[in-house]
């Protein structure tokens, strides 16, 4: 018998961090490591079980608490650690990947990954242009221990990196693994509408600056994501049509139709949802900040964020011009094509056996 590199990850279940874990545990099974994950900040959603459910070989450890960017959350925040120390009694990981910050600090007694995604200290610059006030104290204390903490950091793009490491005054030093997703797109005819998906409540996104341009726009806009807040305050929207929080495979199909997605964000790491509608054919319009042009350079238009007037007048000028939206189409699959879950799971494999003295960890038994 043979056992691969053991992994104990965190993944929260509220952002798109559960799906890059799930790509990235999927994706590293065949490399020879195995991965325990222990999710936290909300029960697995039935779509969510389902994909867990399906992961061959993958023991998945449930909890609610909250995470660390939520109101108030140290009291879970230390139960988690706890919990997680457990789990780590229990499976022995050779590795320990956390997805954040503070729990990167604790004596795990092995090397210690923290992925730093995004941080409520950098939203605050992008889209508030402030720094977090007084009562984010001591979450910045805390992500600042457990980036010192650890024994590698990582990032999606130098861009967040940078920001991250400027607003949380870390002078640590980082690397960049790019994020990857699987797609099986189902080609089928591009239909006369505008897609855009994200949380309606998180003004990163810019959605509401699609909401108020729609009625200057050509084509409808269609909009997927949740419309309640973290407090349970419902958003609404006058000029898009909302289509609620879809499963995967129903947001894959509205992707496949959609001529064009758009993003106009203030802030987005990465944009896993970008990449989806990339790999779905889809022209791509977003907002013109650092990360997005990292990632996707000549191969989408850009836009400035909270400029209404340019957003409207961009999807209207790639409407009326079947051509354009076309190249941009094949521009954006084919730097999608680059963004592969393989290519991610191999800059961690990479990084894991850094980590653990480059052995081969495995052990045959006669």
């Amino acid at each position: 018998m043979s056992r691969g590199l053991r992994v104990l990850m965190t993944a929260d279940t509220v952002g798109g961090v559960w799906t890059y874990a799930c790509e990235l545990v999927a994706a590293l099974r065949p490399l020879g490591v195995e991965v325990t994950l222990a999710t936290m900040g909300a029960p697995l959603s039935p779509a969510q079980a389902r994909t867990a459910a399906a992961a061959p070989h993958t023991e998945v450890f449930e909890s609610s608490f909250a995470l660390e960017w939520m109101p108030d959350p140290w009291r879970d925040v230390d139960a988690a650690g706890d919990w997680l120390l457990a789990l780590a009694q229990l499976t022995r990981p050779d590795v320990v990947h956390i997805n954040g910050y503070a729990h990167a600090a604790l004596p795990f007694g092995v090397p210690v990954v923290s992925v730093a995604h995004s941080c409520v200290c950098s939203w605050f610059r992008a889209v508030r242009h402030a720094d977090a006030g007084p009562e984010w104290d001591e979450y910045r204390a805390r992500a600042r221990r457990g980036l010192r903490a650890a024994s590698a950091v990582i990032a999606p793009t130098r861009a967040i990196l940078a920001a991250i490491l400027g607003a949380l005054e870390s002078d640590v030093r980082g690397r960049v693994i790019l994020n990857g997703r699987s797609c099986e797109p189902h080609p089928v005819p591009k239909e006369s509408f505008v897609l855009s998906a994200g949380r309606l409540w998180d003004e990163a996104k810019g959605l509401a600056d699609l909401d108020a341009c729609a009625r200057m726009v050509h084509w409808p806009i269609r909009v997927a994501g949740s419309t309640v807040g973290p407090a349970g305050a419902e958003v609404t929207a006058a000029g898009v049509e909302l289509l609620g929080e879809l499963d995967p495979t129903t947001l894959a199909s509205w992707m496949s139709r959609a001529a064009i997605y758009a993003l106009p964000a203030r802030y987005e790491p990465f944009g896993l949802s970008i990449l989806e509608a990339a790999q779905a054919g889809c022209a791509l319009v977003l907002g013109e900040i650092d990360s997005l042009r990292e990632i996707w350079g000549t191969a989408a238009l850009y836009v400035r964020p909270g400029d209404r007037d340019a957003l409207a007048f961009t999807l209207n000028t790639l409407a009326r011009d079947p051509l354009r939206c076309g190249v941009l189409s094949s521009a954006a699959k084919t730097r999608a094509r680059a963004l592969t879950p393989l290519r991610m799971a191999t800059g961690y494999q990479a990084l894991y056996q850094e980590l653990t003295g480059g052995l081969d960890r495995r052990v045959v038994h006669a």
